[in-house]
């Protein structure tokens, strides 16, 4: 890999800040998973495979969905990575479920319950 690959490449993951499992807060979590497009994002990515942006279909503007991915990884919902221009998203699952044992799955039974 280039000097230069490597700079951009570093940067890029640094633009796609995570907090720390430890600094996740229950309030931002609640926040990210109230609102009905987000849950469907956490609900298919809770099927267990990395998913790219694109491949969620969801029913808003380009913008919207860029904005419901933000309020997700902001909150330590999902982590993103990037493969070339692609944002891969996969679910903290382990981490959300250490944080605050068995949130995720009461939240999950519900949006379920709901359809």
């Amino acid at each position: 890999m280039s000097l230069t690959a490597g700079k951009t490449e570093e940067r890029a993951q640094e633009a796609l800040a995570h907090p720390e499992p430890d600094e996740l807060d229950l309030s931002a979590v609640l926040h990210a998973l109230s609102d009905p497009m987000r849950l469907r994002i956490v609900a298919r990515l809770a099927e267990g495979e990395a998913r790219t942006c694109k491949s969620f279909e969801l029913p808003v503007t380009k913008s919207t969905c860029t904005h419901h991915f933000r309020v997700l990884r902001e909150a330590g919902v999902i982590r993103q990575r990037l493969e070339g221009t692609t944002r891969l998203n996969t679910l903290r699952r382990e981490e959300l479920d250490a944080r605050f044992p068995g949130l995720l799955d009461a939240v999950l039974r519900g949006a379920q319950a709901e359809r």
